[in-house]
């Protein structure tokens, strides 16, 4: 409690199903709010081949249905579902009687949610199919940063007016109290 308190944190968020389901638990009995997130889970996505949509298949998909089940009845006070189809988008917010919040799980769920950068076109090298650009500031970001270090190289930055100057008189005590 007290980091969620100093952090002026909400909620946390877990990524995990039946797995985590008991530490989901344990938390929400100690107090916290928690966040589920299922389906593709980015801090984990390694162990399920890479960023890879889940629930495919209807084996596939009554896992994550079952992940979905296991993490509301852990007592997590709402969901995230990621990268999975919007049929079983769908069916899972329909299930729960927690909120279902979709990031490329289809229409149909409590809420969207998308990730500032990807709708910001922040990096080039990859979007998540169910990302819809609305700009592109990766080449304006590209051209800042190539400024910048020009600037830097050229000793044009920082110049005067971005440096804080010593109060007045303080330079010369300064001095004199390292010497």
């Amino acid at each position: 409690g007290r980091f969620l308190k100093d952090a002026e944190c909400d909620a946390i968020k877990l990524e995990g199903g039946v797995r985590i389901a008991p530490q989901i638990k344990a938390i929400v009995e100690a107090g916290i709010v928690v966040m589920g997130h299922i389906g593709l889970t980015p801090q984990s996505s390694g162990q399920l081949g890479g960023h890879k949509a889940q629930g495919r298949t209807a084996e596939a998909a009554k896992l994550v249905v079952e992940d979905a089940l296991a993490v509301q009845a852990a007592g997590a006070h709402m969901i995230l579902l990621e990268a999975i189809p919007p049929e079983i988008g769908a069916y899972i917010a329909k299930k729960l009687t927690i909120p279902a919040l979709s990031i490329g799980a289809g229409p149909s769920c409590d809420g969207q949610l998308l990730i500032v950068s990807d709708l910001i076109g922040q990096f080039q090298a990859f979007t998540p199919k169910f990302v819809k650009k609305y700009c592109n500031v990766a080449e304006t970001i590209t051209q800042a940063m190539r400024a910048y270090c020009a600037d830097v190289r050229q000793g044009a930055f920082p110049a005067e007016e971005h440096c804080y100057r010593m109060l007045e008189g303080e330079e010369t005590k300064f001095k004199k109290n390292m010497n």
